[in-house]
């Protein structure tokens, strides 16, 4: 292993001003999008930086970063094939696992519609307990309140909402999962 009389410091800006372009050009040369050839670029200089006393003093310096290049290139494509597999895979599955909400969109939109009518802290208490699925205990921890308020503030705004929604009111034990609030998206 070298040493460096200079510092680490000063010793990896020598090698960074002295092969930054060659490595630059290198992952340029050899991928599609110039900000890949920057990740790559960068990826090689942070290997540098971490095993600068194995890195080859002089000349020899530039072919062994583009070896670090090369493998960093390597790593960079197969991340790239595997997230591009994984989102051909999503388009094929999704649409099976999903249902056609076609159906239930004039409905969510008059869910959130009421939803919005709602006071802030209904709209809060509701959203844990039907968007994620949070029960009343955990809804507490989360708000930093009590069990004890937390349990009518969700009654008193599940109230509110089938009011707004013209509902009546639901039978003792009803799922709200099963409500099509439970299964709205986040607007992207």
């Amino acid at each position: 292993m070298r040493e460096f009389p200079e510092g680490r410091e000063q010793e990896f800006r020598r090698l960074y001003a002295a092969y930054f372009d060659a490595v630059l050009g290198y992952a340029l040369r050899r991928t599609e999008r110039p900000e890949d050839a920057a990740d790559v670029t960068a990826e090689t200089f942070l290997v540098a930086w971490r095993r600068l006393p194995h890195v080859p003093p002089g000349e020899e310096a530039r072919p062994w970063l583009y070896g670090v290049a090369r493998r960093t290139l390597a790593n960079h494509r197969r991340g790239e094939r595997r997230r591009s597999d994984l989102g051909a895979r999503l388009r094929r599955e999704l649409p099976a696992a999903l249902p056609d909400a076609a159906a239930e969109v004039v409905q969510r939109a008059d869910v959130t519609a009421a939803m919005r009518r709602l006071s802030a802290r209904d709209q809060e208490v509701l959203e844990l307990h039907l968007w994620e699925r949070l029960e009343p205990r955990e809804i507490a921890e989360v708000l930093g309140l009590t069990t004890v308020v937390v349990r009518p503030r969700l009654s008193r705004a599940r109230a509110r909402l089938r009011e707004l929604l013209g509902n009546e009111p639901e039978p003792l034990g009803h799922d709200l999962t099963r409500h099509p609030i439970a299964h709205r998206e986040e607007p992207t």
